[in-house]
């Protein structure tokens, strides 16, 4: 599953042709969450709070570079790195 960001410990992973609606994936340590894009939603999983404010922010951010990368996924594209917060 490749990596698309890394911030904070927080890895934040696509999967190529995987099921809808739109997601990532963010691993923190043992954590492990699946985050819908469309609505900065966690839809499965367990993250400590401070982490899981900073991805769901960043999911926010990046909307746009996460759908594109969703598209690109289906297509079995590559996938952009997208930047991590600072």
């Amino acid at each position: 599953m490749p990596i698309i960001s890394e911030f904070y410990g927080i890895k934040i992973m696509m999967f190529w042709n995987d099921h809808y609606p739109p997601h990532f994936h963010a691993e923190y340590g043992e954590n492990k969450i699946l985050v819908n894009i469309e609505n900065a939603t966690v839809v499965k999983g367990i993250f400590p709070s401070k982490q899981l404010k900073l991805v769901l922010a960043w999911c926010e951010i990046h909307k746009d570079e996460l759908m594109t990368n969703w598209e690109n996924g289906k297509g079995n594209n590559q996938f952009i790195k997208i930047s991590p917060l600072v």
